[in-house]
């Protein structure tokens, strides 16, 4: 008989309590040219596998790429090592278009799976894309609902997400993607981004509307990734990253923690924050913030998060990496 192996649940993700928010305790730059002196930068979407200390970045190059380093947990101190690049392409029976635009990533098993942001027209189409991990290669390319499509007055602006996606994993249930837009869709009222759940299963993904998460008001805030945290406890939530650009070259950057909403949930309703903490006055340089992924378990036993950049290849942003770590009182820190 094979006994499966016990999960260990991860540590708890939140500042205890709230408003004693997050410390900065590393930071550091990636390199603009990889190894082979190629462009390297437009980091979107990230992915931290704690055992094997190695992070995974998505590129939203033309193409698409996920590059990985290795040394996270002396972030700071010591230079990340890169491990390999793999480049994102179409195959015979799933044809790649020119320009993917990448902006959310979940690694699942042998599968990445991509949230594709896009232009409002037929070449460039927003999208769920599932590729093989090993190999780079598109397996399925998945439309959004029909409300997310674009039609006069309707639908996803151009290059207006969707830009996140995080797993949703629970003991009994089917593992569900699950998606926001970066604004809100053109039919909708201002300061709400709409939240789609893509169920996994033997025959792929299927979308069905979740809520709305309401987002600062103003304009140029939007939502550029999410992140699931304490799945297992009876109060599981959501992280959203929030940005807002003014020109010429103001950045503001927010986490903010939402309910998670379940199955039963009304699409239309709209979920608040329960918090949210400004992270440029954490520490975090003003710049293009946009993935979100739990880092590397500390000394004491926090989690923490990762966060990176994206220089959009403009030589006056930067490739930033910051790793958070939630304060926590005596009574909250997780025993030892």
């Amino acid at each position: 008989m094979v006994v499966p192996p016990v999960a260990i649940a991860p540590p708890p993700l939140l500042p205890c309590p709230a408003e004693a928010g997050w410390e900065l305790v590393a930071r550091a730059r990636l390199p603009r040219r990889d190894a082979n002196g190629q462009p390297s930068g437009g980091f979107s979407a990230a992915s931290y596998q704690n055992d094997a200390d190695a992070l995974l970045l998505l590129s939203d190059a033309p193409q698409g790429s996920v590059g990985a380093w290795s040394g996270l947990r002396q972030l700071g101190r010591v230079p990340l090592r890169p491990l390999f690049r793999l480049e994102l392409k179409g195959s015979p029976g799933a044809p790649l278009p020119a320009e993917i635009d990448g902006e959310g990533m979940v690694v699942r098993g042998e599968r990445l799976w991509v949230a594709s942001e896009g232009r409002r027209s037929s070449d460039r189409p927003a999208q769920l894309l599932a590729f093989d991990r090993a190999s780079g290669q598109l397996e399925r390319a998945y439309p959004l609902p029909a409300d997310w499509q674009p039609a006069p007055g309707r639908g996803l602006g151009a290059n207006k997400g969707p830009e996140s996606l995080a797993l949703l994993r629970r003991s009994g249930q089917a593992d569900v993607l699950l998606m926001a837009s970066e604004s809100p869709l053109l039919q909708d009222p201002p300061a709400q981004v709409r939240l789609l759940g893509w169920t996994l299963g033997p025959s792929g993904a299927v979308a069905r509307p979740l809520a709305r998460l309401a987002i600062p008001a103003g304009p140029g805030w939007g939502l550029t990734d999410l992140l699931v945290v304490n799945a297992a406890s009876p109060a599981p939530g959501l992280l959203a990253l929030l940005r807002r650009f003014q020109a010429p070259d103001q950045w503001q950057a927010l986490l903010a923690h939402y309910p998670l909403p379940d199955r039963r949930s009304d699409p239309d309703a709209v979920l608040e924050p329960i918090r949210q903490w400004d992270l440029i006055e954490a520490g975090l340089p003003p710049d293009n913030w946009e993935a979100l992924t739990p880092g590397p378990v500390q000394a004491d036993g926090r989690g923490s998060l990762l966060l990176a950049s994206d220089d959009n290849f403009n030589a006056s942003q930067d490739n930033h990496l910051a790793l958070l770590v939630p304060r926590q009182s005596a009574p909250c820190h997780p025993s030892r």
